[in-house]
């Protein structure tokens, strides 16, 4: 079976986001899955199975199975481009635990779209501020998206502040949420910037987050009034993500290269 990994939301090798990208010859179980995402050791590892027009898609991090990720997502696509598995004007249709996703190439992009996430304002616990070490301006908590995880998107002052985190992991993998920070970004060409942590499925800190964009969209389309919008993910790899909202879907384009590519044997 091929194995690829796959740089997301970047233009160049060993930034971005990188997810592994596994073209299965029939089911497997999810243990194997499982096994398989913790040997890859990547945020996310995702599984493709051809099912009807499209293909059955899931992603797991080393230590569980998520509902919805955006980045690997982008990385199965560019793999199905790629591999000539599809050509390259065919759209990527995917069946996942958060609905039918779709991608479609817009020039050198890749363009996903994503269900969106409204948040409601909730106050962070106290102990993960302190872990973060920031005083926020704002807090807000996406929905449940089906198995009891959620995030907060904690708004901080200053891109400056954002950039410069140090969280305590040890204490954030004691919670049971991811934590986005975010503020206004003043580097142009970018309208935001945020870092996401999420300690508690085994990722200290993702590197450029496609879900963590379904919620920062809505909440900087109404903050900055504008609908169409370009954010960096300041993490030590960095990525661009190109968003616009469109009613309850969020769309999100970026690049992305192949840097490995290898055949899986057990």
């Amino acid at each position: 079976m091929k194995l690829y990994q796959i740089d997301a939301f970047t233009p160049r090798p060993f930034a971005g986001n990188p997810a592994a990208v596994c073209l299965l010859d029939a089911a497997r179980p999810d243990d194997w899955m499982q096994h398989v995402a913790a040997e890859m050791n990547l945020s996310e590892t995702a599984f493709l199975l051809r099912e009807g027009d499209g293909f059955r898609l899931r992603w797991f991090t080393p230590t569980t199975e998520v509902p919805l990720c955006g980045h690997a997502t982008l990385a199965s696509a560019h793999f199905l481009w790629e591999t000539g598995t599809l050509s390259p004007d065919q759209a990527a249709s995917f069946e996942t635990l958060s609905g039918r996703l779709t991608a479609r190439r817009v020039g050198s992009r890749i363009e996903i779209n994503l269900p969106a996430s409204p948040l409601t304002e909730s106050p962070a616990p106290v102990s993960a501020l302190e872990a973060l070490g920031v005083t926020p301006l704002w807090v807000g908590r996406t929905a449940d998206r089906g198995l009891g995880d959620n995030d907060y998107v904690i708004e901080v002052g200053t891109e400056s502040m954002v950039r410069s985190l140090k969280p305590d992991f040890g204490r954030l993998r004691e919670l049971k949420s991811g934590f986005i920070v975010t503020s206004r970004a003043t580097t142009p060409p970018f309208d935001f910037v945020s870092r996401y942590f999420a300690a508690c499925v085994g990722i200290d800190e993702d590197p450029v987050t496609g879900v963590a964009h379904s919620a920062l969209v809505p909440h900087w389309a109404a903050r900055l009034s504008k609908l169409e919008m370009t954010a960096y993910q300041a993490s030590p790899r960095g990525g661009i993500v190109h968003a616009r909202l469109e009613g309850e879907r969020v769309y999100l384009s970026g690049e992305a290269v192949t840097v490995l590519r290898g055949e899986l044997l057990a």
